[in-house]
């Protein structure tokens, strides 16, 4: 839904996704993953405040919570509403249908409900997206050349909105709150590389072929933009898919669509309950991790889902958006110094890092779900903000060097 969203913008998308998912979103998903693998399978929070201190833990305890909330409920009611439009069913039934697995997948050991259906998912996914890219050179228009011009229809600048838009197939900050499940299943560190970041490259080919079905199959991003209005997301997935492939490999390539985000829903409440936990047992001192108080713990999380998947999708996924960015930056610094207090060659996540405090600097005060603020204004501040992280982050080094050469002179002293 992000990607056909984010097409709106034309195809500068394809460069945001492409970038994005090599250089900061793979990257993020790899750090992410194998940090936590390095630290017996630590929850992300454990991991911020172990590199990033105490108070920023606490805060990334509490916005990955809402992040995980917000996820679950958009990824509910997305899902209900394509198949609210594809069956006889309607979307309070699908709603509760959809919820009900989410409760059992989250509920359960992984073993007896993800551990079983994933790979037919995974099955079904691979199909959907080979299907509509190869349907795409069938279709009556081209798939659009490559340009740097910003074609939304409404003319929303592409910075940092594009950024925002389309976060999980470049780079979702929701991925490193759900390695640790993946870390505690690896048999061995070298399955890191294809599991961590192989799966983000992945989602990223996912993402380019839907914003290129968006683009190429209505003509023009004005057109896309009319189907959207009409009938959102879910509705521009069903006339795809359906148009494309016929009405069986259509209803194939749609439930795909239904996987992704049922497959996400189910994590987020299973990450949520853990990180709860968590919290409770850092603010209680008491030892909230037991069976029956995390299955207990999920009655407000799924409350709060609940009663989320009721309100405007199209606002939801806006919070959904920035918040996902949001922690994304936040382990990307971690990623980075992790790298420096290890003497590792940091850039690798430091760049990245930079790039996306940029983005949710500026997003937080132009957005309408933020301050709302004026174009420019929002840029000034957001630059201001990117400096001071940058100022931390030289003053970080050069502490962490510092150091580095106090040890040296005592071994040679020694």
């Amino acid at each position: 839904f992000g990607a056909i969203m984010g097409a709106l913008y034309g195809p500068v998308a394809f460069i945001w996704i492409v970038v994005g998912s090599i250089f900061a979103g793979a990257v993020h998903d790899y750090f992410s993953g194998m940090v936590s693998l390095r630290h017996n399978g630590a929850q992300f929070p454990t991991i911020v405040g172990k590199y990033l201190g105490g108070a920023m833990k606490f805060v990334t305890t509490i916005v990955s919570i809402i992040l995980m909330v917000l996820v679950a409920a958009a990824f509910t009611a997305a899902p209900a509403q394509l198949l609210t439009q594809i069956t006889p069913l309607n979307f309070t039934t699908w709603l509760v249908i959809i919820f009900v697995y989410l409760l059992l997948a989250a509920i359960l050991p992984i073993n007896k409900v993800i551990g079983r259906v994933y790979p037919i998912f995974g099955a079904i996914l691979i199909f959907m997206a080979v299907s509509i890219g190869i349907g795409m050179f069938f279709f009556d228009n081209p798939i659009p050349n490559l340009t740097l011009s910003n074609l939304h229809p409404g003319e929303l600048p592409i910075w940092p909105l594009l950024m925002v838009t389309i976060s999980c197939g470049a780079i979702s900050g929701f991925h490193s709150t759900q390695s640790p499940i993946l870390a505690r299943t690896l048999k061995k560190e070298s399955e890191g590389r294809k599991v961590f970041y192989g799966a983000m490259i992945g989602e990223g080919v996912i993402a380019m072929i839907w914003a290129a079905a968006g683009m190429t199959f209505f003509g023009s991003t004005g057109a896309l933009n009319a189907a959207l209005e009409a009938g959102g997301p879910a509705g521009v997935v069903n006339e795809i898919s359906l148009t494309t492939l016929g009405a069986f490999g259509g209803m194939i390539a749609i439930l795909g669509i239904v996987v992704l985000p049922i497959t996400t829903g189910d994590t987020a409440l299973r990450s949520s309950r853990m990180m709860l936990a968590e919290l409770l047992t850092q603010l209680t001192k008491k030892d909230f991790n037991g069976k029956g108080k995390l299955t207990l713990l999920m009655v407000p999380v799924a409350g709060a889902t609940l009663y989320l998947t009721s309100i405007d999708y199209s606002f939801l996924w806006r919070y959904v958006g920035g918040s996902n960015q949001i922690v994304a930056a936040v382990m990307l610094w971690t990623a980075a110094m992790y790298l420096v207090k290890n003497n590792k060659f940091h850039w690798i996540c430091s760049i990245p890092a930079l790039f996306m405090t940029a983005v949710v600097s500026t997003y937080v005060f132009y957005a309408p779900e933020g301050f709302n603020l004026d174009y420019g204004i929002s840029m000034i501040l957001g630059m201001v903000i990117w400096l001071a992280v940058l100022v931390w982050f030289v003053r970080q080094l050069i502490k962490h060097k510092t150091a580095s050469n106090y040890e040296d002179s005592d071994v040679k002293l020694g």
